[in-house]
């Protein structure tokens, strides 16, 4: 597997759990503005971002946790490239509904919630 994108979780926001029981992750770089870093993950890039996009079937991961992507939006890896932010919804839609969305198959959502912790790694590999 070629590791597209491996980064370490920093901060979690307070409103985090409850857009995660939701199914959704909002991932925003070290340093977004506070009003941002309320609902989002923050996060800091270990390995990439590669050039190009993950494609339906590759995986992700949140710690444990591992899911499978089956959609990304157009403007998805660009975002995650110049600026660290991307919303993941686990709902295991064929096409992303928002152009900054990568979605991935549905999971358990305590799970989701529980893997979501100070310096878990994310990591997307094709």
């Amino acid at each position: 597997m070629t590791v597209l994108l491996r980064t370490r979780i920093t901060e979690i926001g307070p409103e985090v759990a409850d857009l995660a029981e939701g199914g959704v992750v909002i991932l925003f770089a070290d340093g977004s503005p506070s009003e941002l870093a309320e609902v989002s993950v923050l996060h800091k890039t270990e390995q990439g971002p590669s050039d190009g996009a993950p494609q339906a079937g590759a995986s992700i991961a949140i710690g444990p946790l591992s899911a499978t992507i089956t959609a990304v939006g157009l403007t998805a890896w660009s975002k995650v490239r110049e600026i660290g932010h991307v919303v993941i919804s686990f709902n295991g839609a064929a096409e992303a509904e928002r152009p900054g969305e990568i979605c991935a198959s549905k999971v358990d959502r305590e799970s989701l919630v529980a893997a979501l912790k100070t310096d878990a790694v994310i990591e997307i590999a094709a």
